[in-house]
């Protein structure tokens, strides 16, 4: 009777809890029942008040034998089983009961029904221990893992508020221990017997749930998934391994806490954030991979923090160790070009035979910064992307293992972004396998202050993916839980999270002092026994090894790191190239050698410009019907293409076509983008009549052609971005493009832009061709929806403001330029040019990442528009326009150089006309930013010999490109001549929100560009 109370008041007050998440409680036994589903008998209380034999029963009582019928007809009398049979075929009321023949006659004369309704009380009560029972089970499956065993160090912070409770509750009492009560069909802990004692019944249920292995599935809604789990935690001898199996287990074991153990002797003042305490890990990757491997895995990509990165390396990934151990070197010098990064943030790309499946695998570990969950995203997308690319649309053959620490899987929104995107169309890897390294602190900061809910996985439930805690002192228990895990994404495709609770033996790194902070944490932790040890000690108990085949396998692998060690020693050189992530074969060669520093026009031929424009205005599906508005922009269309012209939509459109023509595909994603978040895209038509039916005209350019996706993603810039920077690292050989719904709404997606976009390449050697595009212009639209913040992406290039480089490069200058640059920055004024620095991204010989301040207001002026002679053979991408309205005839008369970027060009050239100045100033505008073009601007300098030299921008002065553009004009003139400065004065906010305010401040610049008798201000 103790221990089924105990029971009960661990679990808490789960009778009514339970009921409430299930009620009604009919429905509960008919979905629990598996083959049966509830039907409620017609007009049952008619039939009840026609039975003279039920005359003073309670309509509950019947209710009540009807539901416990209706889960098994066993669990009833034999009359009531033929009358709900009889019920059920339709028996009119007054036929439906049969007395059954009797077996005995009662003491009191009364027979058939009159005794059955005498037995009332007995019958009654079988049925409610029979529901009790049921819902005591289900509490187990509910709340179970609130008492399991979880903590190594068995001081737990968490807190479930779990209430006292009485048996009473259930209505059991301890003369019900030794009785056999049916199970129900949503259990699977009676194996081959459907019916147990209860003390069975909870024996084992706390071995299923209550042991080192606590399971949260039950808030699933889909039962099938439910009954899955079920079946593989409550299996009784499920959990079973054979001898091989656990030696394997064991030389893992000793592989990763050696690993960290050798660290620690040779290099004991060196930070390589060890995975001391959950030595677990690596078994528990490569339990996740073999099994993988086995369901048909090719290819896994792995994202993870630093911590236990050199481990995850050394002995899942199988990094030579050497080359692990060299990078401890201090003398070590680089032989790449960039800044390089610390060891625990490089990545690696390695494809080895897997001997549990006798099956190639490779395996990818993305590069990382210390933005812990930064590398979530980008894990996605490139996993999406080697799906897309091998035609693996189920995510069969390539899947991803995201890691984590317990403290930034709570703590990290981009955590969260991440999930959203699992299931959506365009993101979905078809499951991911999150194993969450439970340090259970974060730094030096307890759960209790980190996170406001229980455990740090719970905002893995947003998506119904289960979650498995396990304690990580079990290694047979972890790598069971792995096996399910990995069975799991195989079987349904959905995330599914491994949440190894363990502990950090050392501080934050080898370095850190834990006991500040953590006194009585790590007191526990110091007398902790290592998880190896207690490992092997009951595999010596057991007889599955001796103590001399471990200290053998121990000594074979200490051998095998200290001849690593001493070659390491021969290593001089560092070389990143040996820690790619993401190798491009084949890509930098042409037919063996490398690739010459050139680009070919960018120019198309005019019959594939008018082929591309006609289906860009067509419906290329029949019976189709689009909105009257689309037929008038498409109608628009068609007469640009019979006049020569396009604008910027069309640019764009003859852009993608021709590369997709080329075989290139091209990925365009972000907020609204397949209408255009200024409705002028349309790159995705819908059917007015029929719902979800849509048209991609770009998918019918050539039958050939590359596909073209274009996809309208969460609202979610940080995680989407991060996607589409993976998915741009699968291959050199498309064109992937991030569009912010309004250029400023990139700040939230700072993080990938720093840490991945403007560095990737100088630390982990990595090109990546990903473009952004970012609407961009001041129109008096308010400080949000203006400017896209140039000078925050101008600020992180690499090129020397002070160094006029051409006499450093020979041959194409332009190209030599960029291949110096982190980045290329451009702010287009023609749809022409930016059809061409679309088309260069993938002509270039080399990748770099493209920012470019894309227009609003100029999607629709009629004057930014383009002829088809600036996008025909020969032409290329202008880094700088020229003026070459009448100001070219007579250069020396000119008084004024206006330098500009952008949408501004306009303004400026309607005011010059407006004043009559169009002999007298020249408007040149620089269309990429960076790298800046030091020789076009000379030249234009040098052109107007007797002119004054003024920027003019419409960005604040302590914004925009002024602050870029200053030096680079000064070392451009050998600061022989000075530039002034036209444009608004320095502000906190980018823009007003005050359109009076707006047009006042622009007429304010465009006087100081234009009022020859006055000087601007000077640079």
């Amino acid at each position: 009777m103790h221990h089924l109370r105990t029971t009960v008041a661990r679990l808490g007050p789960l009778a009514a809890a339970q009921t409430a998440q299930i009620a009604p409680q009919s429905q509960l036994l008919a979905l629990e029942g598996g083959t049966r589903t509830f039907q409620p008998v017609r007009s049952l209380s008619a039939t009840v008040a026609a039975e003279p034999f039920l005359n003073g029963t309670s309509s509950n009582y019947v209710e009540e034998m009807y539901y416990a019928w209706l889960e098994d007809p066993r669990n009833v009398h034999k009359s009531w089983d033929i009358f709900f049979r009889n019920a059920n075929a339709g028996a009119p009321p007054g036929a439906a009961y049969q007395s059954p023949p009797p077996l005995s006659r009662p003491s009191d004369g009364t027979t058939g029904a009159r005794a059955l309704v005498g037995a009332q009380p007995n019958v009654e009560k079988l049925v409610k221990d029979h529901l009790a029972v049921q819902s005591l089970i289900r509490a187990y499956q509910v709340r179970g893992h609130h008492i399991a065993k979880l903590d190594p160090l068995g001081i737990s912070c968490v807190d479930f508020d779990d209430a006292p409770c009485t048996v009473g509750l259930y209505g059991l009492t301890e003369g019900d221990l030794d009785k056999v009560f049916r199970l129900p069909a949503s259990t699977f802990i009676g194996g081959n017997d459907s019916a147990l004692p209860l003390r069975e019944i909870i024996r084992r249920l706390e071995m299923a749930y209550c042991q080192h292995i606590g399971v949260e599935f039950m808030f699933i809604n889909d039962l099938e998934q439910c009954q899955w789990i079920r079946q593989k935690f409550e299996t009784p001898g499920i959990m079973q391994f054979s001898l091989e199996e656990k030696r394997t287990l064991l030389g893992r074991m000793i592989r990763s806490t050696r690993f960290e153990e050798f660290l620690q002797r040779k290099w004991s003042s060196e930070k390589r954030f060890g995975l001391e305490g959950c030595e677990s890990l690596i078994p528990a990757l490569k339990t996740i991979i073999d099994r993988s491997s086995q369901c048909g895995v090719e290819s896994v990509i792995l994202g993870m923090p630093h911590r236990g990165r050199l481990n995850v390396l050394a002995n899942v990934i199988r990094k030579d160790l050497d080359q692990i151990f060299c990078q401890f070197d201090s003398k070590l010098e680089a032989a790449d070009e960039g800044s390089g990064d610390v060891k625990y943030h490089l990545g690696m790309y390695h494809r080895r035979m897997n001997r549990v499946s006798d099956r190639y695998i490779t395996l990818s570990l993305m590069a990382n910064p210390s933005h812990l969950e930064a590398v979530d995203p980008v894990v996605q997308g490139k996993t999406k992307a080697e799906q897309f690319y091998s035609g693996d649309t189920e995510g069969k053959r390539v899947m991803s293992i995201l890691l984590h620490g317990d403290a930034a899987f709570a703590g990290q929104g981009i955590v969260y972004e991440t999930f959203h995107l699992s299931d959506l169309p365009s993101y979905t890897t078809h499951g991911t396998i999150h194993v969450v390294v439970n340090n259970q602190i974060g730094f030096t900061t307890d759960p209790r202050m980190a996170r406001s809910s229980p455990y740090p996985t719970d905002v893995a439930r947003v998506v119904n993916a289960p979650i498995f805690h396990v304690n990580a002192d079990d290694p047979e228990a972890v790598m069971f839980v792995c096996n399910v895990a990995a069975e799991w994404r195989n079987t349904f495709h959905k995330d599914v999270v491994v949440d190894l609770v363990s502990y950090r033996r050392n501080g934050h790194n080898e370095m850190d002092e834990p006991m500040f902070t953590q006194p009585l944490m790590y007191k526990q932790i110091k007398k902790q026994k290592g998880v190896l040890q207690k490992f092997v000690e009951k595999l010596v108990a057991e007889g599955v090894v001796t103590t001399q085949h471990y200290k053998g396998e121990v000594a074979r692998y200490d051998k095998i790191c200290e001849d690593a060690f001493a070659h390491s020693k021969d290593e001089k050189i560092l070389h990143i190239k040996h820690w790619l992530d993401s190798p491009w074969p084949g890509f930098f060669t042409l037919d063996g050698q490398p690739k010459t520093m050139s680009c070919p026009s960018t120019g198309i031929r005019e019959d594939e410009l008018c082929h591309i424009g006609n289906v860009a205005a067509s419906v290329p599906v029949e019976d189709f019907m689009i909105h009257g508005g689309l037929s008038r922009i498409l109608k628009g269309r068609t007469h640009m293409v019979s006049q020569r012209v396009c604008d910027w939509a069309l640019g764009e459109y003859m852009a993608f076509g021709s590369l997709l023509k080329e075989g290139i595909h091209v990925r365009l994603s972000g907020q609204d983008v397949e209408r255009g978040t200024f409705s002028h895209r349309h790159h995705v038509l819908h059917d007015q009549n029929v719902d979800k039916r849509i048209c991609i005209p770009m998918n019918s350019i050539s039958p050939d052609q590359a596909p073209y996706t274009v996809c309208n993603s969460s609202l979610s810039e940080y995680g989407v971005l991060g996607f589409e920077l993976g998915f741009a690292m699968a291959s050199p050989n498309a064109l992937v493009l991030w569009e912010a719904q309004f250029g400023d709404f990139h700040n939230t997606a700072q993080c990938i832009i720093d840490q991945f976009i403007s560095s990737g390449q100088a630390k982990w050697v990595r090109q990546n061709g990903i473009v952004l595009l970012l609407p961009h212009g001041m129109e008096g639209m308010g400080p949000e929806h203006s400017s896209a913040r140039p000078e925050r992406f101008l600020q992180m290039c690499n090129d020397d403001p002070d160094v006029f480089p051409v006499s450093l490069f020979t041959g194409d200058f332009a190209v030599h330029q960029l291949y110096d640059c982190n980045w290329i920055v451009a702010n287009c004024s023609t749809p022409a040019n930016y059809f061409h620095v679309l088309r260069r991204q993938i002509l270039l010989p080399f990748r770099k990442p493209l920012i470019v301040f894309t227009p609003k207001s100029l999607l629709r002026h009629p004057e930014a528009k383009s002829s088809f002679d600036d996008m025909l053979p020969g032409t290329h991408f202008q880094r700088l326009i020229p003026d070459e309205g009448p100001v070219a005839v007579g250069p020396q008369n000119v008084k004024r150089v206006v330098f500009c970027a952008g949408k501004i060009y306009y303004d400026l050239i309607r005011e010059r006309k407006s004043r009559g100045l169009e002999d007298a100033v020249a408007v040149v505008r620089i269309e990429q930013l960076s790298p800046f073009p030091f020789d076009l601007v000379k030249a234009e300098a040098d052109r107007y010999q007797n002119a004054d030299l003024v920027w003019c921008q419409e960005e604040h002065k302590n914004q925009g490109y002024y602050d870029y553009v200053k030096p680079r004009l000064r070392t451009t003139m050998n600061r022989t001549r000075p530039i002034w400065y036209a444009g608004r004065e320095p502000a906190a906010a980018p823009a007003t929100g005050n359109k009076h305010t707006h047009l006042t401040e622009l007429q304010r610049l465009l006087d100081a560009a234009f009022d020859l008798d006055t000087s601007p201000r000077k640079l």
